[in-house]
């Protein structure tokens, strides 16, 4: 059995495999959570991706094989980024859990969580991306440089026309991301050819009906992604 721990910005989680297959997520978890793992489940092999806790402090919890992911980590796509120290983990296994589950395609992968990323694997070339902001930093950015707008929270529907000003800025975030997302698909489809969308993150969910652009759903792609980038180096 396989234990993923991905730490991100905002949260932790955890995914156990057999081999290539997902048979338990958990959310959220912290770091004295995941010695407990090891005492419940029989667990070979480790992989680590965290870009919020020290992966050492993580080790300690962890027995037996244990892979940290970093840039230098050997992948079976190779990635052509000008200052790859600089690549966040997440961005890797996101492009990696496209390279596995959709092999010999080209993909986008858009990851909707604390950032918005969208990453590019073309011809088992990884060129790199864009990054912007999500929908909590917009929405504290517009309340943060602004004197009386208020801080607002997602709350899923979005009318276009608000008729208030917190629905104004429900509509002007939500609506403004979901027409950010589709111009880059829009773009990214232009400068590459049709390319698979794939879509996952903590705010997926808001845009999987309100974008224009056809896309698949993959909700667990950067568990699936470390996963697989595991198999890679201990087979």
């Amino acid at each position: 059995m396989n234990l993923v721990i991905d730490f991100g910005n905002t949260t932790g989680k955890v995914g156990l495999f057999t081999n290539n297959d997902l048979i338990k997520v958990m959310r959220p978890v912290q770091l004295d959570d995941i010695a407990k793992f090891f005492d419940e489940y029989d667990i070979q092999n480790t992989i680590i991706s965290s870009s919020s806790i020290s992966t050492s402090n993580i080790r300690k919890k962890v027995h037996g094989n244990c892979l940290e992911l970093s840039h230098k980590t050997p992948l079976p796509f190779a990635i052509n980024y000008k200052t790859p120290e600089t690549l966040g983990l997440d961005r890797i296994a996101g492009v990696a859990g496209a390279y596995f589950n959709h092999p010999n395609e080209n993909c986008l992968v858009i990851d909707i969580g604390t950032c918005i990323t969208y990453d590019v694997l073309v011809n088992g070339q990884y060129p790199g991306g864009a990054i912007s902001p999500g929908l909590t930093m917009r929405f504290k950015a517009l309340n943060t440089f602004t004197a009386n707008l208020p801080l607002v929270e997602n709350e899923g529907s979005t009318e276009l026309v608000g008729d208030s000003t917190k629905n104004s800025i429900l509509s002007g975030v939500a609506n403004g991301m979901a027409a950010e997302i589709d111009g880059f698909i829009e773009n990214f489809n232009h400068k590459f050819g049709p390319l698979k969308v794939l879509i996952c993150g903590g705010d997926y969910i808001f845009f999987e009906n309100k974008l224009k652009a056809s896309i698949f759903a993959a909700p667990e792609l950067v568990l699936k992604g470390l996963n697989g980038i595991l198999q890679y180096n201990v087979s």
